[in-house]
């Protein structure tokens, strides 16, 4: 009976530092390189970043490519970002599909190759860094 609760005060040990952290970005303009121009990273801003259960594409209600009405799986947790983009959430190991929002649409666009949505495993232990982004009032990007 000891024995049990050891582990399992050794797995909620385990289980506090695991998360992600990272930045969100505003993308928009020209991102191709070019010889004689200079890459600038993107700024970081201030937003709110969303962590689902990873969630496939059959999973929302489409807006637009990488725009979404509807998220239709769990939301795990919501956390603000500071003025230069940062965030930082603590959730338990596993994978999940992490977006943001742009007016009352979620956004992510990248994807693995069985079609889920952003996603992003996090393993015990361990905080995953993530760069997240929002596009800036439907600017052309390339």
């Amino acid at each position: 009976m000891r024995f049990s609760y050891v582990i399992v005060s050794i797995l909620l040990i385990i289980n506090q530092n695991s998360g992600i952290e990272g930045t969100v970005v505003r993308l928009a303009g020209n991102h191709m390189p070019a010889p004689n121009r200079p890459r600038s990273a993107p700024a970081g801003v201030q937003a709110t970043v969303y962590i689902y259960e990873l969630t496939s594409d059959s999973q929302t209600v489409h807006a637009a490519p990488a725009y979404y009405r509807a998220i239709n799986t769990r939301l795990i947790r919501q956390v603000e970002t500071d003025d230069k983009g940062n965030f930082q959430v603590k959730v338990p190991p596993g994978t999940y599909s992490v977006f943001t929002k742009h007016g009352d649409l979620f956004y992510a666009s990248r994807r693995d190759e069985k079609n889920h949505i952003a996603p992003v495993e996090v393993l015990p232990g361990k905080m995953t860094r993530v760069q997240c982004s929002v596009e800036s009032d439907h600017k052309v990007v390339y």
